[in-house]
This record gives structure tokens, sequence and C-alpha cells, in this order.
């Protein structure tokens, strides 16, 4: 084909398979893992995981094997201001951030696409577990061939001109089938475990990440429970997330939920299981993939997590570009900061943050 892709390779198997597969359609590859650590010492930290000095030294040897040119590209500045910033101040703000979510909308299929074209590539790749196609004039992106590893729900954001540039060769396979095919060609990660926590905070302790970025704004104040009344001392509002019932770090005698949190009062409000069922929400920084704009009330399935399932949902324009979500069955522990995200059947509709 002759066309140019630059894939982004963690040193994980997905992006070294969707190297080979690459390849072998005729694309030109040049392999790219994304600097994105901000010390030497934090890529050591992270050892074995996608942003470790490990993993690099993983992703240029599946280069050599597949006889590819591989660099690193340095993201460390936008990666530190649209991610990590961005983590810290949602959580400061009482709010719960997908990271992954903001790494995919502005590194990845934006800076890292236009350093991609910079060097004349046609199209940059990923390890995603997504199918892109077009249909008609539009681009539109369905669920992976592989529901249990499908990662549309972190791709909402994506506009028609990054989908008319990317290509995602690990959505038509089963897990199973790529780890069998990195076997096959002798790629030694063929058997490396998922990475599954924030690429950033090694230990998976965001709170204790945040608290050693920004000692001086993650203060103790009060669980107060729904009337306001003062039930304990929480250690940092950054620590909590609605719907956490463990790590609360108080006894009341009986389950106690995060119901909300109120950063300008430093509280945390806790409350019973069944005060963190909703069946309605509104959302912002919405995209959609089939259409530009939403003109009247769609039927859709809508998630509120990554982790969750579908649910029967109408979304509704509000007038400032905001949508409405009304759920048919309650669900749980919808939280400001992460995004809800809409599908009918196998199709990425589009997404918004939760407000």
């Amino acid at each position: 084909m002759n066309k140019k892709v630059v894939i982004g390779m963690s040193g994980g198997v997905d992006s070294s398979v969707a190297a080979y597969l690459l390849k072998k359609q005729g694309y030109d590859v040049i392999g790219v893992t994304m600097q994105i650590w901000q010390e030497v010492e934090e890529a050591e930290l992270r050892e074995g995981g996608c942003c470790s000095l490990s993993a690099v030294d993983d992703a240029r040897r599946v280069a050599d094997k597949l006889d590819i040119p591989f660099y690193i590209m340095n993201f460390k500045e936008a990666f530190k201001k649209n991610v990590i910033d961005y983590f810290i101040d949602e959580y400061m703000e009482g709010r719960t951030p997908n990271p992954c979510i903001a790494c995919n909308k502005f590194i990845k299929f934006d800076a890292f696409l236009k350093k991609a074209q910079a060097i004349g590539a046609d199209y940059v790749s990923t390890g995603h577990y997504a199918r892109i196609y077009k249909e008609g004039d539009r681009y539109l992106v369905r669920r992976a061939e592989d529901d249990t590893k499908d990662q549309t729900y972190a791709l909402y954001n994506l506009t028609q001109y990054q989908l008319e540039h990317t290509v995602m060769p690990c959505g038509e396979y089963r897990k199973t089938e790529i780890r069998e095919i990195a076997k096959e060609i002798g790629l030694e990660v063929h058997s490396k475990k998922d990475s599954q926590e924030i690429c950033f905070v090694y230990d998976n302790d965001h709170g204790a990440y945040i608290k050693n970025q920004v000692p001086e704004k993650v203060k103790e104040g009060n669980f107060v429970d729904k009337e306001g009344n003062i039930l304990g001392k929480h250690k940092g509002i950054v620590y909590y997330t609605i719907g956490q019932r463990k790590g609360l770090g108080i006894a009341l005698g009986k389950p106690m939920y995060v119901v909300d949190i109120i950063p300008y009062k430093n509280e945390v409000v806790l409350g019973s299981e069944e005060d963190i069922f909703n069946t309605e929400l509104i959302a912002k920084d919405i995209n959609f993939i089939p259409f530009d704009t939403l003109e009247q009330p769609l039927e859709v399935e809508a998630k509120v997590r990554y982790s969750g399932k579908p649910s029967k949902a109408v979304i509704a324009p509000l007038e400032d570009g905001k949508v409405k979500v009304i759920f048919e069955t309650k669900q749980r522990a919808i939280t400001k900061g992460q995004s809800v995200v809409f599908y009918q059947g196998d199709l990425l509709v589009g997404g918004g943050v939760i407000e």
C-alpha cells in the first residue's frame, strides 16, 4: 500500500502485534514509544508497567524483531499539562477523572497524530480494541470483536479527522488470538500481563500520589451526613470517590457510602447505599461520531464507567450544548468527572463528561 503509519508501542502484546499486522497488510510501519514519564526515577519505579524503562526496551526489541524503525518521541510536557495536572485538579474539585480518556483526546490522537504527520505519516495506530470503518461520508467506530477487551468507552472523543487518520488492527481479533499470533512469530511479550492501573500512579494509590504532588492543598476535613451533621474526620477529599464504601477510615456501625463531595467545604458526605442510585445525569463536553449534533431525543444504551454494562437510556439535547441522560433503570454511583458513553448495539454513538 506504501502508506506510512506510525504506531504507538507500549511494549505490551497488543501494540506489538498491531505493528506486525500493519506490516503484514503492506503498510510502511514506524514504531514509536511516547515518553510521558516525568523523571527517570519514576519510569524505574514503574517496572513492568506501560510507562517503565523496561517497557521501552520491550518495544525496541519487538521493533527489531519486526525489522521496523523505532524511536522515542517526547510528550512529557503535553502529558503533564493535559493528563497529570487535569487529574490532580479534578480530584481537588471533588470530581473523579478518567486520565486514559484525557490521554487519548490530547496525546495519542492529537499531539501524537500531529507529530506523526510532521514526519510524513498518513496514519497513526495503537493497540486499542475497537473497529474503525467508513460508511457513506462518515467514519464510524464499533465495539471490538472481543467484547471482554473492548476499549471504545475511552475513544468517544475521536473526531472525524482523527478517525480518518487512525487504524486499529486489534479490533478484529480476540485477545487470545492476539497472544497466539505473538507466540507464533516469536515475540517474548506474548505472555506479558496487561497493564491495569493508572500509568503514572505506580502504586495505584491516587490519593497518596496527589498528596505527594500538592501537599499544601490536601487537607483533613469532615465526614458529614446528608443533613450536615459531622460524623468524623477524613484525610483529604482526593482520597474518595462517589459510591466508595471501603477504606473510609470511619466506623459507624452500618455500611456507609460516599454520596457527595463538597470541595469548597472540604466535606465528604456519607449516606446509605440507596442514596447512590440515580436515573438521571447532565453531561458536558459532548462528542458524537455518527453525526455532529444531537437535534432531538435519541434512544441509546449508555454506560457511566469503563467496566459498566450499557443500560437503556434516552439522551436529550440541552440549550448549552450539554445533554440530559435519563436511564430506564437506576444506575449505581453516577460520578462527576467520569464519562457517560452512548451506544446503539455495537455502534459507538458518542459521550461526554458527567457534570
